[in-house]
């Protein structure tokens, strides 16, 4: 029977057996698993058969930010221990960061990051902290993260990270540096995928939207109309604008490649009205009943029970397909979450 509003958070909940949750990505990029769910009837793929879906005239829109080693270790003056995860630098010398302790400092108190530089804590903003350094011979907090952070894994993977993620937790096509987390979509590709969408005639365009801390928190309110969602900074040229009006103008498919890349590309038109270059924050909410203005389908993994990414994948295929479709990858033990499978969907015509 079809759900019936109104929505609250336990309806994108689901049984995930934890052994699907991928805790290392497999040894080739392409040679993950795609679900082809475009319709009721769905299809167990491979990744490197992507292109086989693809027409001529498609237009696959990819987000090339770069994930930072954001996660930095601190003491307190007690030797207590620290963890501080960067959300965004508000100065080259002060950021909001999520701030882990046995005990989170007060407002006032120092902490010292990495073994060397001296910090204050300014104060909270809800869920973040404002981290201020105290000495600049000691490096701001880009030298900080580049010579002592780490790349932050999500914290289902249950571990730190390896040598390996350095590559293989980044997009081949990252490029502009800022996000916290990957846009976990782009991991499936790898050049020879991308080489082939080309050779099929599948246009390519770039969108940056910096995935901040926020990504990992939990909604806490059962009425998900009440959840705030976290802010996240966005840029889109008009190359990637020019491609998208071309792409609708030749009947072709504007296709997402993750979340965040259709976070932005519905983000910009929900602010401006319209498809245009610009630059800004977007906290766009995107939960059933949302009007989707640009985005025609969706490569993206499977994501946490009821976070805000089911929600939005919720809105985009609809609400019981998407249930399905879960069901399905759990049956198939599919593997989930950041170095997990994919699937394909279609915007839902209901």
């Amino acid at each position: 029977m079809p759900h019936t509003q109104p929505y609250t958070l336990s309806d994108f909940d689901y049984a995930l057996p934890p052994e699907l949750i991928a805790q290392h990505p497999l040894a080739t990029r392409s040679a993950s698993r795609l679900l082809d769910a475009r319709s009721e009837t769905l299809s167990d793929r491979v990744f490197s058969e992507l292109p086989s879906l693809l027409r001529t005239g498609d237009l696959l829109v990819f987000n090339d930010t770069r994930v930072i080693k954001a996660r930095l270790f601190a003491t307190k003056a007690t030797g207590g221990a620290v963890e501080l995860l960067i959300e965004r630098l508000i100065t080259p010398m002060t950021a909001l960061v999520q701030l882990r302790a046995s005990h989170a400092p007060k407002p006032g108190a120092e902490i010292i990051i990495a073994k060397r530089a001296r910090a204050v804590v300014d104060g909270r903003d809800d869920r973040f902290f404002q981290v201020t350094l105290l000495d600049p011979t000691a490096g701001d907090f880009e030298t900080l993260m580049r010579d002592n952070g780490e790349l932050p894994l999500p914290p289902y993977m249950q571990r730190t990270a390896e040598t390996g993620d350095t590559e293989r937790y980044q997009t081949v096509y990252a490029k502009n540096e800022g996000a916290v987390a990957a846009p976990t979509a782009g991991l499936h590709f790898d050049n020879a995928t991308l080489d082939a969408c080309r050779a099929l005639g599948v246009e390519l365009a770039y969108v940056t939207l910096h995935v901040g801390a926020g990504t990992f928190l939990p909604v806490k309110t059962d009425n998900i109309a009440e959840h705030t969602m976290h802010s996240e900074r966005y840029a889109i040229s008009q190359t990637t604008v020019d491609a998208i009006a071309a792409c609708k103008a030749r009947g072709g498919r504007v296709i997402a490649v993750g979340t965040t890349s259709i976070r932005t590309l519905e983000g910009v038109f929900q602010q401006l009205g319209e498809l245009r270059a610009h630059e800004s924050e977007t906290a766009i909410f995107i939960t059933p009943g949302f009007e989707f203005k640009v985005v025609d389908a969706l490569i993206t993994n499977f994501h946490l029970p009821k976070s805000t990414l089911m929600m939005l994948v919720s809105a985009f295929a609809g609400f019981d397909h998407i249930r399905r479709v879960y069901a399905h990858a759990i049956d198939k033990q599919y593997r989930f979450f950041s170095y997990g499978d994919a699937m394909l969907l279609e915007r839902s015509k209901l």
